[in-house]
């Protein structure tokens, strides 16, 4: 750039636009890395990394380790639940005392006494007995009365609360109000009769209310302020004092002691001193992660890296399992496995390629390292149990196989989970049962592949196996409508698909993809159907009253018109690839002979197609099907030796033409492909025997 360049803003202004635009692709790719690495750093434990891994029953591999500062020895869960269990079981209830019930029971008494009392029925006195239930309930609301049942013994301790007071009882000391009956030869005076007793004591029960109730707020406070309270250290080691030897065996008492200083390190938070070297620590280690991923891609997936969409949504998914398993471990580490971390490469493999799906598998699990506890044991069971998903999922289409891999892989995962319990414990003694669970769980989850798949196809604009299941279905709205109007070519495309999936199986390509391009890629032919020879019943051809040009344009415009009807059908773009290259940049070569024979030269340029030339195997498959299926039409007493020149003839024109020098595709896969279209047009032109009249 000159001096101008920079003292003139709008040329300088110009130019930065123009050379944003020349790296748009290189500047986006480089804000998602920034994004994703600032995500997960800020997803991450801020805590320090601790340097050593360790299992229990294992040998220690390092030097001798001493304390690098004093620290406490943690208490490990099952014994802090036991104090817990212990503080329940031990907590002293509170109960709470009422003062108004008195005075509603002396009411209430005399009211029934009154209502009730016959002279003629009783030898004691209305009075007398008026103040002899008075005395006996003002003696059993002394302490209290309770109507509730509880398990408690009666030396059991309670607090009973008195207002404000609150006082140490027995709980064999509150009255019960069942119990007025059995209580009663007990306290009502011997002078009474029984008769009078009886109705006395019947008497009661009806006037006696409870004035103590349990109070399950207080007695729950009271049991969590204990619980609070316990003490989570049973020790301290002091700085320099040695905590294993080389060789030691890690177990028992060694080994929560080791858990106890990672726990230190990994809770300290940031602090001032340390929380740019930690940050620089992270930037680095994730940055390396999705390098790696990128370098993958442009190396050996091309047409990926160039794809903006397809990288967005392979950082999205790592982003998105590194934050799920994040919320899981800060609710409860224990449940960690519930996050379905297999159905990542699922995903990836339905859209993509196992290879892909696999490598960006493994790239999560080292992220998600930092995250989780016993991070070798769920490295070693989630990578396994991803090598198994790529290997056993295939046709995911097919409903039935994604449950037998879910099964299979949920069967990895118990598997492995009881190999490193019993590597650790030496026993089954203490096997948590429920972790089991959780590796069911996971499979159940791992199910919503399918209707997430669908999710990710409408949101990115991707497409899967299942989405081209459906596309294959020749009862579809759109290729009704072409078997309707265009029965020849619809016929055709049937041909050229079990043509080109044949092809592609015996190379490997994706079968279904080029099967369903097969499908679609003469779509534009519904425009003018009787202009193409397929669909002339008549006999009669169209072309013989247009100039040759004008029948070019015609035939050429079926790809133009395709793409069209395929974009207003929502036909994803990776099908729409298979109609814009199935010609590549070919000629109308019979329309451009006849041009020449009737002017005696012909522009090529007004008799070819637009292109562009087939850029994948799937479409370079398609085109060398399309030409010879199409061609094969013209041979006339077809034997194995002239099928066999005819197709080398129409593939060897192609590559002459360059039209597959875009195309992934080796001469090997192409004398494949030769030779499967041989085979199949040999038995589809097999010679019959003359049946007799």
């Amino acid at each position: 750039m000159d001096i101008y360049t920079f003292t003139n803003p709008t040329v300088l202004m110009k130019n930065l636009l123009s050379l944003f635009a020349k790296n748009q692709s290189f500047i986006y790719k480089a804000f998602l890395f920034i994004s994703a690495t600032v995500l997960v750093i800020y997803l991450f434990p801020k805590g320090g990394q601790f340097k050593y891994n360790f299992q229990k029953g294992k040998p220690w591999q390092y030097e001798n380790l001493y304390a690098p500062f004093s620290f406490t020895i943690k208490k490990d869960n099952e014994t802090l639940e036991k104090e817990r269990e212990t503080v329940r079981a031990q907590a002293i209830p509170y109960f709470e005392y009422e003062q108004g019930a008195l005075e509603r029971s002396l009411e209430s008494f005399e009211t029934v006494l009154g209502q009730n009392y016959v002279d003629s029925l009783f030898g004691t006195s209305r009075q007398r007995l008026l103040a002899t239930g008075n005395s006996i309930i003002g003696e059993i609301f002394e302490i209290g009365v309770v109507n509730e049942i509880h398990s408690y013994q009666d030396n059991q301790l309670v607090y009973l609360k008195r207002g404000n007071e609150i006082e140490e009882i027995a709980y064999g000391q509150l009255f019960h109000v069942g119990d007025i009956l059995e209580k009663m030869e007990e306290r009502a005076p011997s002078s009474l009769d029984k008769i009078s007793t009886d109705f006395l004591a019947k008497l009661l029960d009806r006037s006696i209310v409870a004035n103590v109730s349990y109070n399950n707020k207080l007695t729950e406070a009271a049991i969590t302020s204990q619980i609070d309270a316990i003490n989570p250290n049973r020790g301290v080691i002091e700085k320099g004092g040695r905590i294993i030897a080389k060789g030691e065996v890690v177990e028992g008492e060694t080994f929560q002691i080791l858990n106890s200083l990672k726990s230190e390190y990994q809770s300290q938070v940031w602090s001032k001193s340390n929380y740019i070297w930690l940050l620089v620590g992270y930037s680095l280690l994730v940055s390396l992660v999705f390098l790696m991923l990128l370098l993958f891609l442009s190396k050996y997936r091309a047409a990926i890296f160039n794809n903006n969409t397809k990288v967005t949504f392979i950082f999205f998914n790592v982003v998105l399992m590194v934050f799920l398993t994040t919320i899981i471990v800060k609710l409860d580490a224990a449940y960690v496995y519930v996050v379905p971390l297999c159905i990542l490469p699922l995903i990836l493999k339905a859209f993509f390629d196992p290879r892909l799906g696999l490598f960006v598998h493994v790239l999560t699990i080292l992220l998600l390292g930092f995250v989780v506890p016993n991070s070798f044991e769920y490295m070693f069971l989630q990578i396994i149990a991803g090598i198994v998903t790529i290997l056993t999922i295939s046709e995911l289409y097919r409903r039935a196989n994604l449950f037998i891999s879910v099964g299979q892989i949920t069967l990895i995962y118990i598997v492995g989970y009881f190999a490193f319990f019993l590597i650790q414990e030496g026993n089954i003694q203490f096997l948590q049962w429920q972790t089991f669970g959780i590796f069911i769980l996971n499979g159940l989850a791992t199910l919503f592949a399918h209707p997430l798949i669908y999710l990710y196809e409408k949101a990115f604009g991707l497409v899967s196996d299942v989405s081209l299941l459906e596309l294959s279905d020749t009862n579809s709205k759109l290729l009704k409508k072409l078997s309707n109007e265009a029965p020849g070519t619809f016929h055709h495309s049937l041909n050229v698909a079990n043509l080109a999936e044949a092809a592609a199986n015996e190379i490997g390509a994706n079968s279904m993809l080029v099967r369903v391009g097969a499908l679609y890629h003469d779509i534009g032919k519904m425009k003018n159907p009787t202009y193409f020879t397929e669909n002339q019943l008549s006999g009669v051809n169209t072309h013989t009253e247009l100039e040759p040009k004008e029948s070019a344009r015609i035939i050429i415009n079926h790809v133009i018109k395709g793409i069209e009807i395929a974009r207003k059908n929502n036909i994803p773009d990776r099908v729409i690839d298979f109609i814009r290259t199935h010609h590549g940049t070919s000629l109308v070569y019979y329309f451009y002979k006849k041009e020449e024979e009737l002017q005696g030269s012909a522009d090529p340029a007004d008799f070819q197609y637009p292109g562009p030339t087939p850029f994948s195997k799937e479409t370079a498959i398609l085109m060398m099907a399309d030409s010879v299926e199409a061609a094969s039409k013209s041979l006339k007493e077809p034997t194995s030796s002239k099928i066999d020149a005819f197709v080398e003839k129409i593939v060897d024109g192609q590559m002459e033409q360059g039209q597959f020098l875009n195309a992934n595709i080796t001469f090997k896969e192409i004398q494949l492909i030769k030779k499967v279209l041989k085979k199949k047009l040999n038995n589809i032109y097999h010679l019959r025997v003359e049946y007799p009249e």
